[in-house]
C-alpha cells in the first residue's frame, strides 16, 4: 500500500521491538485542546509538567494546527495524512470506512504491532483501519444499534447501576463542574490506566504503534476536586474579545450556545475546570511515559503529543470549535524522537514551521522506514529535526463547512504569523497579524495600510482553491457560495453509494459535537 514495504501480518514477530531501524510510536491524542493550554506555551496559568517533559526532551512546534477543526474531519486527515480536500471531509461528517491510505495500515505494513486506546470516532465505532485492535471510549455516543464503548463496558463491570453521566454535564455545553463519582471511574483515568496495562502487557519483538486518545478537555469540564482545588487561587485568563466580535454576544442563552456573551464569571469558571481536566490528562500523560521507561522503551520512540482542535471559550463570544480562529484551529503539536536519531535540532527548541495533523502520518513512515508516497500532503516532521531549515511549506491551509451560523462556512491560510480568512457565504475577508496581535483583537481587512498585505493572501487563497474549479474560483477571482459543500469529489464510496451520491445523503445532517 502506498509505496511502503510489503510486509505481511505473518512476518510481523520477525522484526524486533528495539531494532535501531524501527523505533516505537507512541502518538498521544486530547480533544479539544487548545494550543495555549500548556505551561511549555507559555500558560503560566495551567499546570502541565509532564507534557512538558516531552517538549524539553524533544521539539514545540508553536505553529501546529489542524485543517478542519472539528473532531472528524480532523482524524480523516490524521488517519490518512491528507488534506481536507484529499480525503474530502471538509467539515463534520463521518469518517469513511475505507481510504487509499491509513496510518495503523501502513504500519502494519512495516512490521508494526498497532493498538488504538480512546476516542477514535469513526464509523462504524469499532471500525480498526489496521489496528490490531482498539478499545474505545465515546463519550457516551451512539451512532450504530447495540453498540456500547469499551470504557461504558468497564464502568458497569467496575461501578454497577452507577451512572458515569451523573455530573449532569452534557458534551457540549459550556457549564462546568466537579466530577460527581470516584476519580478512578473518570474516562480520562481509564484511557490513562489502559495504555498502562497495555505498556506492561507488551513483550512482542515488534516495534509497537500505541495510540492513546484522551477524550477531555472537550466538555463536559468535569475534573474531580483535587485538580478543580489547584486552580482555586490561579489567575486564569479571561476570553478575549476582538473589536469585530459584538455581533456574536446577543444569542440565546442556552446551555450549549455557540455563541454568545455568558459573562466573564462564567468564562473564567468554564476555564478553570478546563485547565483543571488538562491537568489530569497531564498527571496520566506522566504516568505512561514512566511506564515506557521503566520497559526501556522510551528512549527507542517517537512519542508526539497534539490534539485534534481547540476550543473557543468564550473568545469573540465563541463556543466549542469549528472556526478560523486561534483558540479553535491553533493546537499543542510536540514530537521527541529517538534518542538514537542524530539532527541539527537541538532537543528542547521550538519550531515556527506551520505544521499540521497530516504531517504525522509521513513522519512515522519516515521514521520506519518507509516510503512516503509522493501524493500524500502531509510532510515529515523528521526532516525538520534532522535539518531545521530545510524546505517547508510556507503556510498551511484549514477551512470548515458550515456550522451553527450559516455566515461560518470559511477558508484560511496561516503562516503563524498572518492569518487571512475568506468567508464563502457572505464573501466577508478578515486578516490578523498573529505576530503582534496573537488574540485576533483587529481585523486589518479594512486597514488601508496593510491593503497589500491582504492582496498577497487574497492571491494566495486563489491559487489554494483553483483546483476545485469554478464554484471557488472563476476568472482568477473568489467566488461566494451559496451551496455548502461539506463533501469533496474525493471522499471514498460509502456503504455501496459512490461518493457523489453519499455527499448528497450526508451533505446537511451532521452538526460537531
Amino acid at each position: 500500500m502506498g509505496g511502503c514495504t510489503n510486509r505481511s501480518e505473518k512476518s510481523e514477530k520477525t522484526t524486533g521491538a528495539t531494532a535501531p531501524d524501527k523505533p516505537h510510536i507512541i502518538m498521544i491524542m486530547t480533544d479539544q485542546q487548545r494550543g495555549d493550554a500548556l505551561g511549555c506555551a507559555g500558560n503560566e496559568a495551567i499546570e502541565t509538567p509532564n507534557i512538558d517533559a516531552i517538549a524539553r526532551d524533544g521539539v514545540n512546534f508553536v505553529n501546529g494546527y489542524v485543517s478542519t477543526p472539528s473532531c472528524t474531519p480532523a482524524r480523516a486527515g490524521l488517519l490518512t495524512g491528507m488534506s481536507p480536500w484529499n480525503h474530502g471531509m471538509l467539515g463534520y461528517g463521518r469518517v469513511a470506512r475505507k481510504y487509499k491510505y491509513e496510518m495503523p495500515a501502513m504500519l502494519g505494513e512495516l512490521g508494526y504491532y498497532r493498538y488504538g486506546i480512546g476516542k477514535m470516532h469513526w464509523f462504524p465505532q469499532k471500525a480498526l483501519h489496521g489496528f490490531n485492535g482498539i478499545l474505545v471510549d465515546e463519550s457516551g455516543r451512539i451512532e450504530q444499534d447495540g453498540f456500547l464503548s469499551d470504557y461504558r463496558d468497564w464502568f458497569k463491570l467496575n461501578a454497577p447501576g452507577k451512572d458515569p453521566d451523573e455530573t449532569g454535564i452534557g458534551w457540549n455545553e459550556h457549564r462546568a463542574g466537579t466530577y460527581q463519582l470516584p476519580e478512578e471511574l473518570h474516562p480520562t483515568h481509564w484511557t490513562g490506566q489502559t495504555a498502562i496495562d497495555f505498556i506492561n502487557n507488551y513483550e512482542l519483538d515488534n516495534p509497537l504503534f500505541l495510540k492513546v486518545s484522551f477524550a477531555r478537555p472537550h466538555s463536559p469540564y468535569d475534573p474531580p476536586a483535587r485538580y478543580l482545588e489547584m486552580y482555586n487561587d490561579v489567575d486564569v485568563p479571561a476570553p478575549v474579545i476582538g473589536e469585530w466580535a459584538d455581533k456574536f454576544s446577543e444569542f440565546p442563552e442556552s446551555k450549549d450556545a455557540a455563541f454568545g456573551d455568558f459573562g466573564e464569571k462564567h468564562a473564567i469558571k468554564s476555564r478553570r475546570h478546563y485547565y483543571a481536566n488538562i491537568t489530569f490528562i497531564d498527571d496520566e500523560v506522566g504516568r505512561i511515559i514512566e511506564t515506557l521507561k521503566a520497559k526501556g522503551m522510551y528512549d527507542n520512540a517517537v512519542i508526539c503529543f497534539f490534539s485534534d482542535h481547540g476550543d473557543m471559550l468564550g473568545d469573540h463570544h465563541h463556543w466549542r470549535k469549528t472556526y478560523a480562529y486561534e483558540g479553535s484551529t491553533h493546537v499543542p503539536f510536540i514530537m521527541k524522537w529517538p534518542r538514537r536519531m542524530k539532527g541539527a535540532l537541538k532537543r528542547g527548541e521550538s519550531l515556527q514551521n506551520p505544521v499540521e495533523l497530516r504531517d504525522f502520518l509521513p513522519t512515522f513512515l519516515d521514521a520506519a522506514g518507509g516510503e512516503i508516497p509522493e501524493e500524500m500532503d502531509g510532510m515529515s516532521l523528521l526532516s525538520l529535526i534532522r535539518n531545521p531549515k530545510a524546505e517547508w511549506r510556507p503556510y498551511i491551509d484549514m477551512e470548515h463547512a458550515t456550522a451553527y451560523s450559516g455566515d461560518n462556512y470559511w477558508c484560511a491560510l496561516t503562516d503563524g504569523h498572518i492569518k487571512y480568512i475568506w468567508f464563502f457565504r457572505s464573501g466577508e475577508e478578515q486578516l490578523f497579524d498573529l505576530e503582534n496581535d496573537p488574540g485576533e483583537l483587529t481585523d486589518l481587512s479594512g486597514d488601508a495600510s496593510w491593503t497589500e498585505e491582504l492582496k498577497k493572501w487574497r492571491s494566495h487563497m486563489v491559487d489554494h482553491l483553483k483546483e476545485r474549479g469554478e464554484g471557488f474560483v472563476k476568472d482568477g477571482e473568489l467566488v461566494q457560495r451559496e451551496k455548502t459543500l461539506l463533501y469533496s469529489p474525493n471522499y471514498p464510496d460509502v456503504d455501496g453509494y459512490s461518493a457523489g451520491e453519499w455527499r448528497e445523503i450526508m451533505q446537511e445532517s451532521y452538526v460537531p459535537r
